[in-house]
């Protein structure tokens, strides 16, 4: 009862002062009041799958492999709103996010680990989020505000933006909302303006199937993957959607707010989806198979300042969203580059934002964190401004290719930590109580099913290590990934196991007080 009232007083989350109320409807299948209402925390959650990583990953896709990934990033997306959909239940059943969760059910040495994997997941997020901005002031300014200068300005205008959910949350959601907007205005009318061939757009979707890639393209769509199912964001997600008034007493209330956010997750991520396509095909269509050369001719002809990035050889173009920009510019005309620009500014700002929050839902619920409003705000910002900063200082605009490539994947390497939570914890009815994943005579089939996934992962992602540390010709390094790969195995058996402990324990390592706590005020069933 001491708890429930230190809950009370002091609610951990920066984000949920005012929530917002559902409204009645006569009609129980289906409302747009509703719909409306549960509207926000979806379309939050997808510009995670927007950030400049993404397009970055997209450019990238096409420009090296044409129309021939585009399947990747249809599934990438599907798998992804299944995640979601669990970390919205999860939020919605329980009312606590997945990282409130993880405190109460892991002890304190695996909790600090994975605490740590998943802002080391974030600090990766915001750096591709942070040096987006920075690029297009960049390219907006014609390089007269340096790639650190962008990086001070982003700091700045996000502390700024941070605070309108003082003026209300739905305010908040309206202005992310708006930023969307922009980025599908800017990528829709690249789209139109280079007019890719519809059948090849279709032909890359539905036919899962790449002729004559290589390790490149693998590379990419691990990179694909890597970018859209961010770790982070499964966190975010669970914790956005207690916004919403839900009384978890009335199974009724649970499932169809379980319903609506479901609905509204997959509109926003086919938004989502949409955005990203406009970019891989535009560069699929324009710029796959051209060379430096070709590309020096057109920009040397056209007067660009930046002629000087693409070298006098035969070698294959290689784009970032600094160069993507810029050969836009050059092909298409000014307006391309400034309208490219300004997309990129609007994908990186308001991830940068949904970045910030997911550093204080994180740490709020791993740390069980009661500071001040603003005190959050700044460590989180902090954490992952330095290392970004640093970056922007050791580093000038026309140098950033490959880092995008490899804090992708690092993105997939840290996905089970993630990954194995989520589906775990959904999948106890002790939590989930009737919204548990299946039910008890399939739990053997979800162990495997569970088993297999996360086994696909870890050996996707220690082939890439494996690419990456034998391409440097250190016999140091050798080492040092092959333990490092060790203690990553590790640590994935150990959720795995703990996972499978938990299903036969109901609600294993939990204290007398966390689950006294737990049963009263969240009002969830051990």
């Amino acid at each position: 009862p001491q708890a429930s009232s230190e809950v009370q007083e002091e609610p951990l989350s920066t984000y949920f002062e005012d929530k917002v109320p559902i409204p009645e409807s006569d009609n129980e299948c289906f409302s747009f009041r509703k719909l409306w209402a549960f509207t926000g925390p979806g379309f939050l959650m997808s510009i995670a799958y927007l950030d400049p990583g993404n397009i970055e990953s997209d450019l990238q896709s096409g420009a090296t492999s044409d129309f021939k990934l585009l399947w990747v990033l249809l599934y990438a997306t599907i798998i992804g709103l299944l995640l979601q959909r669990l970390a919205a239940r999860l939020g919605v059943v329980t009312g606590m996010d997945l990282a409130e969760i993880c405190n109460r059910q892991y002890p304190t040495v695996p909790r600090m680990i994975l605490w740590l994997m998943i802002e080391l997941a974030i600090i990766g997020s915001d750096m591709q989020e942070v040096i987006g901005c920075a690029i297009a002031f960049n390219l907006l300014s014609v390089g007269r505000i340096p790639l650190w200068g962008g990086v001070l300005i982003t700091i700045a205008d996000t502390f700024v933006f941070l605070f309108l959910d003082k003026y209300g949350l739905r305010k908040l959601e309206l202005f992310f909302g708006f930023l969307i907007t922009v980025m599908a205005i800017s990528f829709g009318y690249e789209y139109g303006l280079v007019k890719p061939d519809q059948g090849e757009v279709l032909k890359g979707m539905f036919l899962p199937y790449c002729p004559n890639c290589g390790p490149v393209q693998l590379e990419q769509a691990v990179g694909i993957v890597g970018a859209v199912i961010m770790p982070h964001n499964i966190y975010l997600h669970s914790a956005l959607v207690k916004s919403r008034e839900v009384d978890r007493k009335n199974k009724k209330e649970i499932k169809e707010a379980n319903k609506y956010f479901f609905i509204e997750s997959s509109i926003a991520l086919l938004v989502s989806f949409v955005i990203n396509l406009f970019v891989v095909a535009v560069f699929a269509q324009a710029f796959y198979n051209k060379n430096n050369m070709e590309v020096n001719a057109v920009c040397n002809a056209t007067g660009s300042p930046h002629t000087d990035l693409f070298p006098l050889n035969n070698g294959t173009l290689e784009v970032d969203i600094y160069k993507g920009g810029v050969v836009l510019g050059c092909f298409f005309g000014p307006a391309a580059l400034y309208i490219w620009a300004i997309g990129i500014l609007a994908a990186g700002q308001s991830s940068t934002m949904t970045g910030t929050y997911s550093g204080q839902f994180v740490m709020e619920g791993f740390l069980n964190l009661k500071w001040s409003r603003f005190r959050r705000v700044l460590l989180t910002r902090s954490i992952a401004i330095v290392p970004t900063f640093l970056v922007a200082i050791s580093k000038d605009v026309q140098h950033l290719t490959g880092l995008n490539d490899i804090l992708n994947v690092v993105q997939s390497i840290l996905l089970p930590f993630a990954l194995i939570p989520i589906l775990a914890f959904t999948s106890l009815t002790s939590i989930m109580n009737d919204f548990a994943n299946g039910n008890l005579c399939f739990s053997q089939i979800k162990s495997q099913i569970l088993f297999l996934v996360i086994l696909l992962v870890c050996a996707i992602n220690l082939y890439f290590v494996v690419v990456y540390v034998t391409a440097l010709n250190s016999v140091w390094l050798y080492v040092i990934a092959t333990l490092v790969s060790v203690v990553y195995l590790c640590f994935v058996i150990y959720l795995v196991s703990c996972y499978k402990l938990f299903e036969r324990t109901m609600c294993c390592y939990l204290s007398e007080q966390s689950l006294l706590h737990i049963s009263q005020t969240q009002k969830v069933s051990f």
